[in-house]
């Protein structure tokens, strides 16, 4: 994957775990807000939800991140196995793929031959595996962008709850939400290069739903005094 490739990846990740953060912690305050009108109550239980949350998709994002590194590591040890054991029959591989890329078997034996000139090893992988053996993953790095990008999102209905008087604390929290998801679907949208119109609709119509449903649950909760 090269530079520009995996910057997307990075910034399509960070933007989903902004828009996680945004409303998990939304939906847990509306959820206590249903049930309670204690802005002490409210603001724990979505500070709890912000730390679990973030904790949760770091410790996620490395244990996966890691495995993933621990996959390609052992599949670029079997390839550099082959190559020292078997040149021949990699070379005719690597070969095959230029071709089935449309090169002709005389022109595609040529490259073969020549582009791991420089470094066979990082030829054959790149080709075969399409694995950057220089660039693979850090996991403490993913995990400590998912659960910034966790984080970043999540404040935003904190800050809502803290900063707003309390008979309106809950329509400002929708509000602040509704805003953030709308910001966010338009970002994903944009990375990923799909319609920005219908990504945002649909985002903030997910958002919408999960708080109404949690603001739902909490006020039954909360009348029948569990």
């Amino acid at each position: 994957m090269d530079k520009s490739g995996s910057t997307l990846n990075w910034l399509r990740a960070a933007v989903l775990g902004a828009n996680d953060g945004i409303v998990s912690v939304a939906s847990i305050v509306a959820g206590v807000a249903g049930a309670s009108s204690s802005a002490a109550f409210i603001l724990t239980a979505g500070i709890a939800g912000l730390a679990a949350g973030a904790l949760s998709m770091a410790v996620g994002e490395y244990i996966s991140v890691s495995t993933q590194r621990d996959t390609e590591k052992a599949m670029l040890e079997k390839e550099r196995g082959e190559l020292r054991d078997y040149p021949e029959e990699e070379l005719e591989e690597l070969t095959g793929i230029y071709e089935d890329k449309g090169l002709k078997k005389k022109t595609a034996k040529i490259v073969a031959k020549e582009l791991p000139a420089k470094d066979d090893f990082a030829a054959h992988v790149d080709a075969e595996l399409g694995i950057d053996p220089d660039n693979l993953t850090n996991p403490w790095q993913a995990a400590f962008a998912s659960g910034t990008s966790f984080v970043s999102g999540a404040i935003i209905p904190l800050f809502a709850v803290v900063f707003s008087p309390a008979s309106f604390r809950l329509p400002i929290v929708f509000i602040a939400v509704i805003v953030a998801l709308a910001i966010t679907g338009t970002l994903s949208a944009r990375v990923g290069g799909s319609n920005k119109m219908v990504a945002t609709i649909r985002v903030v119509i997910g958002g919408i739903i999960a708080m109404a449903i949690t603001f739902g649950i909490g006020k039954i909760v909360g009348s029948v005094g569990l």
